[in-house]
């Protein structure tokens, strides 16, 4: 994907490793959202962070020193985000330096290459990028974010200059409050002293003066390649770090004064003849180990969250400090960059029609954003995004959005699943070891630090009782991950919490094969009456309890019964031979519901059935005449004219698909909550269940609708938003991927499916990339032939199903020795 123009105004990628916070590159090439302090903030800034260029030349005389930043973009208009805020520190950098010059980036997660159109007499380039290798997660969480440049003199004359990087030392920031230069409240006792080691070039900042388990102490590094690189430790002013560009500096030593820390800059020099090119790296490593329960929490006292109980991060484990966390990257700089380089270039280069390619790879964003982190225990813990512009109204402007592992919500993630399945793994052990009660239901938040009580029998919030779609998303969850890798011992320890849970949702909500009664759901309302949003869940729920009870050698009739009987009775009342409705009995008076409305997400247990190949729940024909008619009625384009009772995430000339829509009238008083919203993870769920279905005109159209939306011009292409930013539902779009190439993968059976149907327009050739549970690679067909080609781990030997024709696979597939298959 190209960005050029308007399309940079909102574009902001995040640069770092899953569970170590992010800082964004902006559209201009300029660094914003500093979020490294254990806490989400899109507002949070660091200033005097940036990069610089002293360029010269004797004659004809050059001598200049430029911001190596595009000029900024006005802000947009567009609700509920904040990606476009340009930072007062920025905007006084470029009140002192111009901008190097017009920029145009590059950007498949999770790198950019920026490229500078300036009228400097040499061409400037800037790439980033953070490691990122699907199934080593040791590699895809390191605390850094890696900056190439390359000078080019495309001339006939000689020039030099140095090429610079300058770091605020923020040891001691809560990531929140506001900075004014180098002076903030949180500061002093800052210390950045000069390491020289190998051919590398650093600065390390620190506060000494924090005791070891203040929540901000910790080590920033700010290094580069150059080992004849220049130092200013400490200073406080961009005008005095140009003026150590421009050659006089004066040094200053000590400990900052209280309220102010030290700013602290490398220069690289550099040499180039006419035609030569010059590269230097520079690199921003962080630890910051003391992560705590400072947010507030759902159930009783919710203020209690604010406290001293320490999480920690499991990313400060494997290295002491920062120094060490940048060596350990430095050592193996050049093959993670080919490593991430491969992924990138995978979905680049493939089949995925359209812009597909770089907008799932973007996916992965969602996952490394702040939403997510790892514990110190290594049990991955999530919020349901980052707060932000969209959450004011409710619960702030920064922090995490909806705490913790919000079952229901997480019943859409896929991409976490798919590419670090036992990190994912660990998300169920919370719930049964942790979560589930006595009783044997799930409440659908769990309560840090996991050892206090948990919200058994108290109002829980974002709905008040337990939700039931969250406990049915366990099950299913259960199942992929045992699909993914888990083991049948695993899931041999698992299986009474599992029947357990089954047995509650029986014995509270069943009869006669559906679900009734008030059932508790991810709208934050309680549903009620027969409905397929509910109904399909508990058919899927079913037929995967069915299928792991197979597998364990255990009694499966009586969900095999159960599911035949709720399969018959769901169809029989609900379907109008247009879609699915809810049907209400007499008692059901509560607000909230849809009745005859055509609810998006009307067939989510389908969607998840075909992701774990259980056949279909419903009756085929049926489930493809619903899914036509709601992107028929749902799928809006243009919202000019549209009354937005609540939050606003499509506008103006947008196309979105609306949570649900009363084609034929009847719409209820109070109808059910953000019926009039469009949100990015049911628009990826239901896209991927048409794409399943062979529907791909109506999954391409919902999916341009959406990718349209966030192109960067009035929405970031890196963070959807819903409640909060980088909104984990999003990450339901995997299942795209998976939906366009056929693609399964079942460690149990050791089997790998392709049956592409979505890419079939394409003719016979085609590749794509996929994952499994021990490394990843791409398959390209050919009229011929299937190529096998592993990038990193390996391939376990396997036997790979291509429409409908078996190839056994007898040995792993290792990188570097791909596995040509003839197929004719």
């Amino acid at each position: 994907m190209r960005y050029t123009g308007d399309n940079l105004r909102h574009f902001a990628l995040p640069l770092g490793g899953l569970g170590t916070g992010t800082v964004a590159l902006a559209g201009n090439g300029a660094l914003r959202q500093w979020q490294l302090h254990n806490i989400g903030n899109h507002e949070g800034h660091v200033p005097d962070s940036f990069f610089a260029l002293r360029l010269s030349r004797v004659e004809p005389p050059v001598d200049e020193v430029r911001l190596l930043q595009g000029p900024p973009l006005t802000p947009s208009d567009t609700p509920l985000v904040t990606d476009d805020v340009v930072p007062p520190g920025e905007s006084r950098l470029h009140e002192l330096l111009r901008p190097v010059g017009t920029p145009t980036v590059t950007a498949t997660y999770p790198g950019a290459r920026v490229d500078f159109d300036t009228d400097l007499p040499i061409e400037v380039s800037m790439s980033v990028f953070n490691p990122l290798v699907p199934s080593d997660a040791g590699a895809s969480s390191q605390p850094v974010a890696a900056f190439t440049f390359v000078l080019h003199n495309p001339g006939e004359i000689a020039v030099h200059g140095k090429l610079a990087g300058a770091l605020q030392n923020s040891v001691g920031w809560d990531g929140v409050t506001p900075i004014d230069g180098v002076s903030c409240s949180l500061y002093g006792g800052n210390t950045n002293r000069v390491r020289r080691h190998g051919d590398w070039t650093s600065l390390v900042l620190e506060n000494g003066s924090l005791p070891a388990d203040h929540p901000g102490a910790g080590q920033l590094v700010l290094t580069t390649d150059g080992p004849r690189a220049l130092t200013y430790a400490q200073w406080s002013r961009p005008e005095e770090f140009v003026a150590f560009l421009n050659g006089p500096a004066q040094p200053v030593g000590g400990a900052s004064a209280a309220g102010s820390t030290w700013n602290g800059g490398l220069a690289v020099p550099f040499a180039l003849a006419p035609g030569e090119s010059a590269e230097v790296q520079f690199l921003i490593a962080w630890h910051f180990p003391n992560r705590y329960v400072d947010f507030n929490q759902f159930g009783p006292h919710p203020e209690y969250g604010h406290s001293r109980f320490w999480l920690g991060n499991d990313y400060t484990r494997r290295t002491p400090d920062a120094v060490a966390a940048a060596e350990s990257f430095i050592a193996r700089w050049s093959e993670l960059q080919d490593l991430t380089t491969g992924w990138r270039e995978a979905f680049e280069s493939s089949s995925l029609p359209g812009e597909a390619g770089s907008r799932l790879a973007a996916l992965v964003a969602d996952v490394r954003s702040p939403t997510v982190f790892q514990g110190a225990d290594g049990n991955v813990l999530g919020f349901e995004g980052v707060l932000g512009a969209s959450t004011v109204m409710w619960g702030g402007r920064y922090g995490g959005s909806c705490p913790l592992n919000c079952t229901h919500v997480w019943n859409y993630e896929q991409t976490l699943s798919r590419l670090f399945p036992s990190l994912e793994q660990t998300m169920r052990d919370t719930e049964y070891d942790v979560m589930q009660a006595p009783e044997g239901y799930i409440p659908h938040r769990v309560r840090a630090p996991l050892y206090h009580r948990q919200l058994w029998d108290v109002p829980i919030g974002g709905p008040e009782e337990p939700a039931l779609d969250g406990m049915l998303g366990t099950v299913l969850k259960t199942y992929r991950e045992v699909r993914q890798g888990a083991g049948l011992e695993w899931l041999r320890g698992r299986w009474p919490a599992v029947v357990r849970l089954l047995a509650h949702i029986r014995g509270k909500w069943e009869k006669d094969g559906v679900l009734l009664g008030i059932q508790p759901s991810t709208h934050d309302i309680d549903l009620c009456g027969v409905n397929s949003f509910m109904g399909t869940l508990w058919l899927a729920a079913l037929r995967s309890a069915e299928e792991m009870a197979l597998l364990l050698g255990e009694d499966s009739k009586d969900y095999r019964d159960l599911f035949e009987r709720g399969s018959a009775a769901y169809d029989e009342q609900l379907f109008t031979g247009e879609y699915y409705r809810q049907v209400l009995a007499p008692e059901d008076t509560r607000d909230f519901q849809w009745g005859d409305g055509c609810l998006a997400d009307q067939l989510i247990g389908q969607w998840w059935a075909h992701q774990l190949q259980l056949g279909y729940l419903l009756p085929a024909d049926h489930i493809k005449t619903a899914l036509r008619n709601v992107v028929r009625h749902n799928l809006r384009t243009g919202f000019r004219d549209f009354d937005h009772p609540y939050r606003v995430f499509a506008d103006e000339d947008d196309t979105g698909l609306l949570m649900c829509t009363w084609p034929h009238g009847g719409r209820p008083d109070i109808p059910t909550r953000y019926c009039d919203e469009v949100w990015t993870g049911s628009e990826y769920q239901v896209a991927a269940h048409c794409l399943y279905e062979g529907l791909i005109d109506e999954g391409m159209s919902i999916l341009t609708g959406l990718w349209t939306r966030y192109d960067g011009t009035r929405r970031n292409p890196f963070n959807p938003i819903e409640c909060g930013d980088h909104y984990i539902r999003n990450a339901a779009g995997w299942s795209v991927l998976e939906a366009l190439t056929g693609y399964h993968h079942n460690a149990i059976t050791n089997t790998i499916t392709f049956a592409p149907l979505a890419l079939a327009r394409s003719g016979d050739t085609w590749s794509t990339p996929f994952v499994t549970n021990t490394g990843w690679g791409t398959a390209t067909r050919t009229p011929e032939s299937l190529t096998l080609t592993c990038q990193a781990g390996h391939l376990a030997p396997t036997t790979i199903h291509l429409d409908g024709t078996p190839y056994p696979v007898d040995t792993p597939i290792h990188p570097g020795k791909p596995l040509v298959i003839p197929t004719t």
